[in-house]
């Protein structure tokens, strides 16, 4: 039987919840606990494309290029050879076989053993191209030159074809040291870019050689490459020369170097490339490869196996040893045998009914929590909802959830009169916990992942406006991080008879702005226990989402403001009198105001006011200014219609806050007018790795209470930004 396989983007609690899951394994091995240990087992393989395995990354679109060899001998004496320069990697995701995201190379933490890398084609160890003599990471991009400096039919035909003008592509082979895999509607900043996620992120890799490519990922990726033509007829007659001398072994290669690089496998500081010899007759040369490799490779594969079964088996089990080899298995079906082997025979004295996977009981709760729809299906699959469903007609209640957590941990129990029993054996604390110490459910997680799809109810019920008005920036830690914006003189000047150009200057302003953690613990209690209240992990995560919705308004709103010193007549961003209400004639005032203000040098800053930001005492006449296509003056001596200028200029956004009484600097009359925050903020927010939404996280309650506690945290920092990015109208005189 074949076992999942652990995806690169998985994290090991995830593939295990994923095996347990499995219908093939439930009948496999229906005793929880060993199935348990499989999937562990299965778990602590490499991924697919795990660390270290190797990575051929396709140049995004980007440019490759030979230069042709010019006539004569160098310095040296020595005839000149082919130059290439390539944009080996342009810094950008990439489609990569083997895995399920596309993958994009931190190129910050690329390794790059030295300067003389081997340059081939197709990553083949026996077509050698030449070697590179320049590799550095510029612009968020890598950049190779060097020269072709082999005398191979790989070299020639990459030469003549490019001389014939065939698109030559890049492509860098490295070996995956360490990689992480950014989840969706999260993002990260790689390269210089900002990328959202799902994507895996290569963090740190070792180069191993550039290659030639005929075809890549990207179909849009192009090279340029120039060659003489008689650098072509001395190739052409070079290759004729050797043709004679050249045994092939059926893939073109020549038979010798097939053999060796089979018995090597693995050449230094380059990626793993795996390659078997096979004895086969040269169409072309009548001849075939030489039986001796062959066999050597053979048995070298042979001896390699016979030692990963001896290791599997130790030496407890010289029957399964002595059929395994005899038989042909690999490790893996002797280890997976092994396991059966050793399958315990489950007690007699527990309660005799069949294990549930932790997925199953996820998706129970949710479906009692009344979660329905694609979502649930995305995240649990058609064969977990369906369990869930028939197993827990009518849904799962808190006791009945957490006896079935206890009794795949081993408890004996048959009911949940010891309380406290249930919940230690339940959360995996009990000293005397069954199956060899493992625990097969972690009644934790599956709390804190129930939890946290109703915590994001609470989050998203309260006020958000904050989110439509602010820059968002992603920080790794709680330091005080610094942004920097930069100015001075740098408008082209005339440039004067001789060429001489003048120097400009260079300055910049910075901004602040740090993380902090928020947080709070609440608990169920024994009584929401006792009363079989499944609610009770619902509607506690919808108050800890809430809770943190409300706490980032509130530090938001008190930031913002707190803005007497950010608005201000020096900063030309204030405006009052009685003709700032909120107009026609107050809306074109403040449109000026922001128009006309200038940088360090006293020029126009050329950024445009997108969002008028009003308290909910405004709210209509905002709404109105930007729909209406007129607003008529009511007034008794000027009934006439009044044509809107301002009609779809400015986005209407509104807030409770601004007029609220418990925050300094409200009112119910003032407004604003302020930039697209993604071309000018005037306050940004921070979030710690770019987890915009709370995590919440539950455990056993302490032993002075019974029950179970549940926190939620989020680490978030506020701060104003650039006064330029905004206006404010007090709204009265």
């Amino acid at each position: 039987m074949p076992l999942p396989e652990k995806q690169p983007d998985e994290t090991r609690d995830q593939f295990i919840d994923r095996c347990m899951a499995d219908a093939t394994m439930a009948e496999e091995f229906p005793d929880a606990a060993q199935r348990r240990a499989v999937c562990e087992k299965q778990a602590d393989r490499p991924a697919t494309a795990n660390a270290g395995a190797p990575l051929h990354l396709v140049s995004e679109p980007g440019a490759l290029t030979i230069e042709a060899a010019a006539d004569g001998a160098g310095q040296d004496g020595k005839p000149r050879l082919p130059r290439f320069t390539m944009i080996a990697y342009t810094g950008g995701p990439m489609r990569i076989a083997g895995w399920r995201y596309p993958v994009v190379v931190d190129l910050a933490g690329l390794t790059i053993p030295s300067q003389a890398r081997p340059i081939r084609f197709g990553h083949d160890v026996t077509a050698g191209v030449g070697h590179s003599d320049s590799i550095r990471v510029q612009d968020g991009r890598l950049i190779a030159a060097g020269v072709v400096s082999r005398d191979t039919a790989a070299a020639k035909e990459i030469v003549v074809s490019a001389g014939n003008g065939f698109p030559w592509q890049a492509s860098i082979g490295a070996s995956v040291d360490q990689f992480e895999f950014v989840k969706e509607n999260q993002s990260v900043l790689v390269n210089g870019r900002e990328f959202s996620g799902p994507v895996n992120v290569v963090r740190r890799a070792t180069l191993g050689e550039i290659s030639f490519v005929d075809l890549g990922a990207d179909g849009n990726t192009s090279a340029s490459v120039a060659a003489s033509a008689k650098e072509k007829t001395l190739m052409d007659g070079n290759d004729k020369s050797k043709q004679d001398k050249t045994v092939q072994d059926g893939t073109g290669k020549d038979a010798a170097t097939s053999a060796a690089q089979a018995t090597a496998g693995k050449e230094a500081g380059a990626p793993a490339i795996q390659a078997s010899a096979t004895t086969a007759t040269a169409p072309d040369a009548g001849l075939t490869v030489d039986p001796v490799a062959d066999m050597r490779v053979k048995a070298a594969a042979e001896q390699e196996r016979i030692a990963a079964i001896r290791k599997v088996c130790g030496d407890k089990h010289a029957d399964l040893c002595a059929r395994a080899i005899r038989e042909g298995w690999d490790a893996n079906r002797t280890e997976l045998q092994k396991l059966r082997d050793e399958r315990p025979e489950p007690p007699g004295d527990k309660p005799q009914r069949p294990a549930v996977a932790g997925a199953v009981l996820e998706a129970a709760c949710l479906l009692t929590g009344g979660v329905r729809g694609d979502d649930l299906l995305e995240g649990y699959g058609e064969q977990a909802v369906e369990a869930a469903d028939k197993r827990f007609k009518g849904g799962i209640g808190l006791q009945e959830l957490l006896l079935e957590a206890a009794w795949a941990n081993g408890y004996d129990g048959r009911n949940f009169r010891d309380a406290r029993g249930v919940l230690r054996f339940a959360f995996g604390h009990a000293e005397n916990l069954q199956a060899a110490g493992l625990s097969t459910i972690d009644i934790g997680g599956i709390l804190s992942n129930v939890a946290n799809k109703f915590l994001l109810e609470g989050f998203f019920s309260v006020e958000r406006t904050w989110r439509n008005i602010c820059a968002v920036r992603n920080v790794s830690d709680f330091k005080t991080v610094t942004s920097y914006r930069l100015i001075g003189k740098d408008q082209y000047e005339i440039v004067a008879p001789g060429g001489e150009l003048k120097h400009g200057t260079l300055g910049n302003e910075s901004y602040t702005n740090k993380a902090d953690t928020y947080g709070l613990l609440l608990a169920i209690d024994r009584r929401d226990i006792i009363n079989d209240d499944l609610g009770a992990i619902t509607t506690v995560p919808r108050k800890l989402g809430r809770g943190s919705g409300l706490k980032i308004n509130d530090v938001f709103w008190t930031t913002f403001l707190n803005n007497a010193a950010f608005f201000t007549a020096g900063n030309k961003n204030y405006l009052t009198g009685a003709d700032t209400v909120l107009s026609i004639d107050g809306l074109t005032k403040a449109e000026k105001a922001f128009m006309d203000q200038v940088d360090s040098d006293g020029k126009p800053i050329g950024i445009m006011p997108a969002v008028m930001l009003v308290p909910t005492a405004l709210s209509a006449m905002a709404t109105m200014l930007y729909k209406s296509l007129e607003i008529r003056d009511t007034t008794a001596s000027t009934k006439y219609p009044v044509a809107n200028p301002h009609q779809n200029k400015f986005r209407a956004e509104v807030s409770r806050y601004l007029s609220n009484s418990s925050y300094a600097g409200n009112s119910e009359k003032a407004w604003y007018l302020l930039a697209d925050p993604t071309d000018l903020p005037v306050i940004e927010v921070a979030f710690l790795n770019g987890q915009e939404s709370p995590t919440i996280e539950t455990a056993d309650a302490d032993f002075g209470t019974l029950g179970v506690q549940m926190r939620g945290y989020h680490d978030f920092g506020v701060n104003l930004q650039d006064p330029r990015g905004g206006c404010k109208s007090k709204g009265e005189a």
